[in-house]
């Protein structure tokens, strides 16, 4: 079955990285793909007028994060998947070894506040300009920067100062 103006196509060259996101976020594949179902199944309803926008992924985006924090799924497991399928999309593989650095890293994430977690996420593996998750998340550019910064200086001390706590994935 077809889908009308373009949705079908849409929807296909978008979802996988709607989904890698939203895990990224809540550290959990199979609730992502619930997030990003809703979020897609929202746009397709209103794809009369989103169809027309410059950039339609942005409001999936939006509304996906928003589905992701408003519903408190803020899930205890590792980011091994996510962080996997984001290092697949950016390089042919992951090296030997390169599983329990991913391993660390997801832990580490998940250990940001949401705040943190959301801007760095975006920036990082949705790579949005500052500019750009200012704009979707309604933020002024400073606040986007300061968190980044912030979450950059937690990543940092999560993986030199505790790297033994974070090859557990629990």
């Amino acid at each position: 079955m077809r889908l009308d103006g373009g949705f079908q196509e849409f929807y296909e060259a978008n979802y996988g990285r709607i989904v890698a996101m939203v895990t990224a976020v809540l550290g959990d594949r199979h609730e992502a793909e619930d997030v990003a179902q809703e979020a897609f199944a929202r746009a397709f309803t209103r794809w009369a007028r989103l169809g027309g926008y410059d950039l339609p992924e942005a409001w999936v985006r939006r509304v996906a994060l928003r589905i992701a924090i408003d519903s408190g799924r803020r899930l205890r497991r590792s980011l091994r998947v996510a962080a996997t399928l984001a290092a697949q999309r950016h390089s042919p593989g992951p090296e030997p070894g390169d599983s329990l650095a991913l391993t660390r890293l997801g832990t580490a994430l998940r250990r940001l506040p949401m705040r943190e977690r959301e801007v760095v996420v975006l920036h990082y593996l949705a790579d949005l300009p500052v500019d750009a998750i200012a704009h979707e998340r309604g933020l002024p550019p400073g606040t986007v920067r300061t968190r980044l910064a912030a979450g950059r200086r937690r990543l940092e001390h999560e993986l030199t100062q505790h790297p033994e706590e974070l090859t557990d994935a629990g």
